[in-house]
């Protein structure tokens, strides 16, 4: 009976495993790589890179996803908006996307930073505006501190930077455990995780709407790769302490700096993360955004790129224009609901 059982328990894992490996074929194929591998130095860094333009009136952009996503995601936000008008870097963070993992460093965000700072060099980018949306932005802030000569400016979209109370997503945790968490990516994240693929990017958008395209066009299926979904749980399980002992550094970071950010955010809370980031680095800007979620990059797409255009010297009114946003928001109607306090920092961003 005993034997019976485990036989069964072993075809079951086998057949998981299958399907997953399977479906990770079908995701690739689904959306294939839109970037260019670069070796940094033992390892390679997928992104989109855009020359600068001869018609180019801003400095150079480097834009960084956040936690569960990929480079496309930034791209559709912006690549179109802003043709013509900057060199762009659009990165898949190292384990991300088509990005290889690279070094132990890269499970941090200071690691992460580095490596953005090496394919710069790469590709010749000697300075630029760094933009990092959710999780994105505190690479962002360690991107400032580790590399000011080369940060001509920061621009922080819902970012996840400070300590928060409670814990993460159980399944991030599990998933970071060394035996138990590779087996839970194999076998159980590409089955479950498909399933809720529509819930989820409806839930980062709340409570405004969702592009009707943007799961085409930011291919949100490839975090459930199996190493990708590992390599995306060790960097959130590994963000509380990594924030908890930078933050009180922000203060050192010397770049003109602009925060956006919604009031209606479940998936990072603007009271600690946005006010911690205006609170913490001197001459910060924080525009906030009512009834606003999780991404202002498509929500509040002009907003951002005037941000950029103020942190490139520019005379912009970006709190005239975040009440206009406002407006614009109202008019089109919000799922806006009673608000429930988040644990997480993040769940998918």
């Amino acid at each position: 009976m005993i034997d019976s059982l485990f036989a069964v328990i072993v075809l079951l894992i086998v057949f998981a495993a299958g399907f997953s490996a399977y479906k990770t074929r079908a995701i690739e194929q689904a959306y294939p790589n839109i970037g260019e591998l670069t070796d940094i130095g033992g390892y390679r860094l997928n992104a989109v890179h855009l020359p600068r333009p001869t018609t180019a009136d801003l400095p150079a952009l480097v834009f960084i996803h956040g936690a569960s996503g990929n480079l496309r995601d930034q791209f559709a936000a912006f690549a179109a908006p802003l043709s013509g008008r900057a060199e762009m870097l659009f990165v898949d963070r190292p384990g991300h996307g088509y990005s290889e993992r690279g070094t132990a460093e890269n499970a941090l965000p200071s690691g992460q930073a580095d490596a953005i700072a090496q394919l710069m060099d790469k590709r010749g980018i000697k300075s630029a505006i760094i933009v990092g949306h959710s999780f994105g932005g505190a690479i962002a802030a360690a991107f400032g501190m580790r590399h000011p000569e080369r940060t001509e400016g920061l621009l922080f979209l819902a970012p996840a930077t400070h300590p928060w109370s409670g814990g993460v997503d159980w399944y991030y945790t599990l998933a970071a455990t060394p035996v138990f968490g590779w087996l839970f990516t194999q076998i159980f994240v590409i089955p479950l995780g498909l399933r809720r693929v529509e819930t989820g990017t409806l839930s980062i958008f709340r409570p405004n709407a969702r592009p009707a395209d943007y799961i085409m066009k930011t291919a949100p299926e490839l975090v459930l790769r199996p190493q990708t979904f590992r390599n995306n749980a060790i960097d959130v399980v590994n963000l509380f302490a990594y924030v908890s002992a930078h933050a009180p550094r922000y203060s050192e970071i010397k770049a003109p700096t602009i925060i956006i950010t919604g009031d209606s955010d479940d998936v990072v809370l603007e009271e600690l993360h946005s006010r911690g980031l205006a609170r913490d680095i001197v001459g910060a800007e924080l525009v906030t955004i009512r009834n606003l979620g999780h991404k202002p990059d498509y929500v509040t797409t002009d907003v951002a790129i005037a941000a950029m255009e103020r942190l490139a010297g520019q005379p912009r009114d970006l709190q005239v224009l975040a009440a206009q946003a406002e407006i614009r928001i109202s008019s089109l109607g919000s799922e806006v609901s009673g608000r429930q306090p988040s644990s997480q920092a993040m769940t998918t961003s």
